[in-house]
């Protein structure tokens, strides 16, 4: 009876030596998926996108950064001298030195306070804007401009005016400009005059 025992004891710890293996040679679990992304077979969350810059604005370039009024416009000096600087700033060297009151000039762009202006000759520089008036004014450029009473190269010729007349332009139409000068009033061609654009109308 004794040796029975000991061959089932015997069989025991051989099975037991058997499993040990079994379980030693089994390939371990595999890992789950991590605890901060979704369940298993969905992707992971993407990370949200870098917000986009703002796009600035494109600026007309016919139209004044300040003002709002368009570009290249026509302006007048306002008073009898005024500093053309290089830059628009106390700081930079005077240029030129418009000395005519009521001349016509030319705005081509602004800055702050500033407005960089041109005359017919095409001098000028950057100006304060206290030295400029909306007022429209005409630069005669025509050896003699014969001022007519009608707007028709027909009417009376009322009165001439030399090249160099400055006058204030009281209205335009597409060909022809009424002028106020010392001397009297009268319509002039636009092809006599510097300070108002070919088919400007001016009322």
């Amino acid at each position: 009876m004794a040796g029975i025992w000991r061959a089932a004891a015997a069989l025991v710890v051989m099975l037991g030596l058997g499993l040990s293996a079994a379980a030693q040679d089994s390939p371990p679990p595999e890992a789950g998926p991590a605890s901060d992304f979704s369940t298993e077979g969905e992707e992971p969350p993407q990370p949200a996108p870098e917000p986009a810059e703002p796009e600035e604005p494109v600026r007309d370039p016919n139209i004044g950064s300040v003002t709002t009024l368009p570009l290249p416009r026509y302006v007048s000096l306002k008073t009898s001298e005024g500093n053309a600087r290089r830059g628009p700033g106390l700081s930079h060297r005077i240029d030129w030195v418009f000395k005519r009151a009521g001349m016509p000039l030319r705005v081509t762009a602004e800055y702050e306070n500033w407005r960089r202006v041109q005359d017919a000759e095409g001098a000028g520089g950057w100006v304060h804007y206290t030295l400029l008036s909306g007022v429209r004014s005409a630069l005669v450029v025509a050896q003699m401009a014969d001022l007519h009473s009608d707007p028709e190269s027909g009417s009376p010729v009322v009165l001439h005016a030399e090249q160099g007349v400055i006058a204030r332009i009281a209205e335009c139409s597409k060909d022809w400009c009424r002028l106020n000068t010392e001397a009297g009033r009268g319509w002039v061609t636009k092809n006599a005059l510097w300070g108002v654009d070919p088919d400007e109308v001016i009322d």
